[in-house]
């Protein structure tokens, strides 16, 4: 490998595949080859991407910011030198050494710190969905662009053997031009009760403001309603299912067909409430055609209880998986569940068909190689933020059912509807603005 120093490396804006590697407390590398990383959030999706980023030998956490002391026992425990705030604006107003962060928090906060940290000229880990809002998700891949940094978004499934099977199937042509396709998840991260009129104590050691953070003030109420893990079913925290598993789901289909911003998005079920996002959904894209589809293309999402239709099912001929998607083409079918190997149908048209020998990556440390500026990410900024602007367009369409939405996505906006492009843009808290944003 070339020498380059630690500052050049670092700020290079170039990437790699590294082989995984223990890191032990008492082991350190060179300082040329260190890291210096910061994690916005210490427990749940946070906890595992500090152990996933932190596994090889060369990047070093030496600050968290998190919001409830009830969830840093471990960071405590695993990483004594670590410094731990609680406000992730005096982490990276006070940690000058740094090089690269992680944004693990909740959805609502994810494009705020992550603007604070790309205006620094940190390199990010981001985890998905990128951002909560359209424009977020602009903002965000453009000034990551600007500045060169490099970024990867949490979508590690991106990096399976599996996903890229998927994706290499699709563009050699396997099942010719794609026509359609139909992708599901049978999670319900949605809530049709309207929000309990009522004021619950906020927790020992937990700061509700710091946690609302750009979000509007309001009552903390207890019993799992918000803190730690149903803020996902909330409108002004989480994206809901579609928001949650969409980014994962929707990534291949997304990488093979080529596809950007669609030409209208569609939705067939219940809006959700005045404050939480709905528990079934299906919102169907029609997007522009490509090398790999048919003129136009159609992809149509469901989640909670609703399924593709009997005809589309019957193509499979089995039971779905709780998630997956099915591939529609001019030459055949493939069905793909959920990190799961696909299958190529009618079986009878594909029994001679060698399967191509695809090999995955480790997602986590292809960044932290990346940041040391041996190679690039697979899953950038430039990838993945027009990933979330079709996901979000989707979680957006859910508040406007059976309305043909025609979408600009040159101008970031609706074309035939002013209510919904409300809702591509959010306003912050005051005290919580950001630059860029």
């Amino acid at each position: 490998m070339k020498k380059i120093t630690r500052r050049s490396a670092l700020k290079s804006g170039a990437g790699a595949i590294a082989a995984p590697f223990v890191w032990r407390l008492h082991a350190h590398a060179a300082p040329s080859e260190t890291v210096l990383h910061a994690s916005f959030g210490a427990s749940g999706m946070a906890g595992a991407d500090i152990n996933d980023l932190t596994k090889g030998k060369h990047l070093k956490l030496v600050a968290v910011a998190e919001v409830d002391e009830n969830r840093v026992g471990n960071i405590k425990k695993k990483f004594p030198s670590c410094v731990i705030y609680k406000d992730y604006r005096q982490l990276l107003d006070k940690e000058k050494s740094l090089d690269s962060v992680n944004v693990s928090t909740p959805d609502h906060m994810h494009a705020p710190i992550t603007m604070r940290a790309m205006n620094r000229g940190l390199h990010v880990y981001g985890q998905k969905p990128l951002t909560q809002t359209i424009h977020e998700a602009r903002r965000i891949t453009e000034v990551a662009a600007e500045k060169k940094l490099v970024t990867q978004m949490g979508i590690q499934i991106h990096s399976h053997p599996v996903h890229k099977l998927v994706v290499k199937l699709v563009q050699d042509g396997a099942i010719g031009k794609v026509k359609e396709v139909h992708s599901w998840s049978g999670k319900s991260w949605g809530d049709t009760a309207p929000k309990p009129d009522k004021k619950d104590p906020v927790p020992a050691g937990f700061d509700w403001d710091l946690w609302l953070g750009v979000a509007s003030e309001r009552p903390f109420i207890g019993g799992d309603y918000y803190h730690p893990g149903n803020w996902r079913k909330r409108l002004d925290f989480g994206t809901g299912t579609f928001g949650d598993m969409g980014c994962h789901i929707l990534d291949p289909v997304f990488g093979a067909l080529g596809v950007g911003n669609p030409l209208t998005v569609r939705s067939e079920l219940a809006a959700p409430n005045d404050y939480n996002w709905t528990l079934d959904v299906q919102v169907k894209y029609v997007f522009p055609g490509t090398k790999f589809t048919t003129d136009t293309v159609a992809l149509t999402w469901y989640n909670g209880k609703v399924l593709p239709p009997a005809e589309v099912q019957k193509l499979v001929g089995r039971k779905l998986n709780d998630q997956g998607s099915i591939y529609i083409g001019e030459k055949g079918v493939m069905y793909s569940p959920y990190i799961a190997a696909p299958v190529l149908l009618p079986a009878d048209g594909y029994k001679d068909f060698k399967m191509p020998e695809i090999k995955g990556d480790d997602h986590y440390l292809q960044f932290v190689e990346a940041v040391r500026g041996n190679d690039k990410t697979s899953a950038p900024f430039s990838y993945s933020g027009p990933l979330t602007e079709m996901v979000l367009l989707g979680c957006l369409s859910t508040r406007f059912p059976q309305t043909d939405l025609k979408w600009d996505t040159k101008a970031l906006k609706f074309t035939n509807n002013d209510k919904a492009n409300a809702f591509v843009k959010k306003e912050y808290r005051k005290g919580f603005e950001v630059e860029g944003l």
